[in-house]
């Protein structure tokens, strides 16, 4: 099986997808901007070859980066990356070439929040009341419908990256006079816990692992200024992974990882906020592995080079993330606060500056059988000091 890998250096954890894929007997070649030599050596030593283009926004370039593969190797059989960023580029040099996997047909109702919400409201999945807003008309029509606060969003994007909450009518025209051009939805804002559905589909559909994460902080408030904490319990709820599996159904998911999130209300219910087909950012893969015993990396790779695989969940840890940014004034130093983590740190990790905003400069994981301990040590590392002298991160 010759499978292209786009970007396969970044971000750094990526590349042991590459290694999982070799150790199951693809060929694995590799397409991105870097040098070659640049590479790690880890990801140098699993690609059997890597052709580097100039710039992997240009499609032209990477049309024939493919070509010149597929002429050394034959038919190439899979085309990936993992990343949101590239999710519309994957589908096009699927359908380019004719690849199995998410085409250019697909791809709008996995990138366009609009589009997610027709899909989630077809399979009778509640979701915020939201509506594309091109014209300030449009914003304010919308708002006048389902009153303030609301929160405007691209259409396409990544994380809170461009989120505006408008509580006021001052709000809604600084938005209006500074957002960028692009399509933006506005929704109404859904009170309560953010959490998630997770996971890893086969060739067929079947959910062969799941998780779930449950945030304390939303991404807008941690890209904000606040600090991340999320984490991974050691059971799902009954009525998460119902909902998860409709999702799955709903959205068609076949041989891929997907990151599904949903808000849980005050009383109870859930409702859908968007899909993700890959796996949740940042260090999350590396914490279910901590946290399941198991070999997510590894897990996926069988998935497609052989179909499906079987994934042996007993949930023994809960595990948390705990971030700090550069500049605040904890009320821990950095060494008083690896001491706090104890035998419940098991990486300590610098964050790649581009997701630094959202998740911090720091993170700690942490993993213990009891989640509120685990919440209390967190809540230590994170506590702010009064004293205008304290050391920051």
């Amino acid at each position: 099986m010759n499978v292209v890998f786009l970007s396969p250096h970044f971000p750094p954890h990526i590349r042991q997808f590459c290694m999982r894929l070799r150790d199951e007997g693809a060929t694995v070649l590799g397409v991105a901007d870097e040098p070659h030599e640049h590479l790690h050596p880890e990801l140098r030593a699993a690609l059997a070859d890597y052709y580097r283009v100039d710039d992997m926004e240009r499609h032209d370039d990477l049309v024939r980066a493919l070509g010149w593969l597929t002429h050394r190797h034959g038919h190439i059989d899979r085309i990936e990356s993992l990343n949101e960023h590239w999710l519309e580029t994957d589908a096009r040099l699927r359908t380019d070439f004719n690849v199995p996997g998410i085409g250019t047909a697909e791809i709008d109702r996995i990138k366009r929040k609009s589009v997610m919400k027709r899909v989630f409201r077809r399979a009778g999945i509640a979701t915020a009341r939201g509506r594309l807003c091109r014209t300030p008309a449009e914003t304010r029509r919308f708002i006048a419908e389902v009153g303030y606060p609301v929160i405007a969003k691209p259409d396409v994007g990544v994380g809170a990256a461009g989120t505006w909450r408008l509580e006021d009518d001052a709000g809604l025209a600084a938005y209006l006079a500074e957002k960028p051009p692009a399509g933006y939805i506005v929704e109404e804002v859904i009170e309560g816990q953010l959490l998630t559905y997770d996971g890893l589909a086969d060739r067929d559909g079947r959910v062969i692992f799941d998780s779930t994460l449950t945030y304390a902080t939303s991404v807008l408030d941690a890209v904000q200024g606040g600090d991340m904490t999320y984490w991974i319990p050691r059971g799902i709820p009954d009525d998460l992974r119902a909902v998860g599996l409709r999702t799955v159904a709903a959205f068609g998911v076949r041989e891929r990882p997907f990151h599904f999130e949903y808000f849980r209300r005050p009383d109870g219910s859930l409702v859908a906020l968007e899909v993700n087909m890959r796996q949740p950012g940042g260090l999350t893969v590396d914490m279910w592995d901590y946290a399941n015993e198991i070999d997510f990396y590894r897990a996926w790779a069988r998935v497609v080079v052989h179909g499906t695989t079987q994934v042996a969940t007993e949930r023994p840890y809960a595990c948390l993330w705990a971030g700090r940014k550069h500049g605040r004034p904890y009320r821990l130093s950095h060494d008083e606060a690896l001491a706090r983590a104890g035998d419940r740190l098991v990486v300590h990790a610098r964050v790649e500056p581009v997701f630094a905003a959202a998740i911090g400069d720091d993170g700690f994981i942490l993993r213990g059988p009891d989640l509120e301990e685990l919440r209390a040590v967190a809540a230590d590392i994170q506590a702010l000091s009064s004293d205008e002298g304290a050391r920051t991160a």
